[in-house]
């Protein structure tokens, strides 16, 4: 049997543990016959699969740093773009009215 190199760093010392293939030297783990291009899923709060020029909705208030007002609840906001390396989990890129071009985790916000 052979097995495919990772998805992540394209090494070909994958092993399977388990129901689970696993790259030795990246540690990325992932089930075989799962999505495996480059391109990861990104998911909101509630597990719905988001993409680029999605609308969602906040979840939560948000403080904004250096603006004394807050973002809140139930703010819609429009034409998102995603961002896949973002080394700070802030994968959500957008517009809000009213702050501008913000940031945002997709822990943070429902698909509207």
């Amino acid at each position: 049997m052979t097995l495919p190199a990772c998805p992540k760093c394209d090494e070909n010392y994958t092993y399977v543990d388990g129901s689970l293939l696993i790259c030795p030297m990246c540690s990325h783990e992932w089930e075989q016959g799962e999505n495996t291009d480059s391109t990861p899923i990104i998911k909101d709060a509630v597990g719905n699969v988001l993409s680029d020029g999605d609308s969602v909705t906040i979840i939560k208030d948000l403080k904004v740093k250096g603006s004394t007002t807050s973002i809140k609840v139930g703010t819609k906001v429009k034409s998102i773009r995603l961002i896949y390396d973002a080394p700070d989990d802030h994968d959500v890129d957008c517009k809000i009215d009213g702050f501008g071009a913000m940031k945002l985790k997709s822990s943070v916000v429902k698909k509207a």
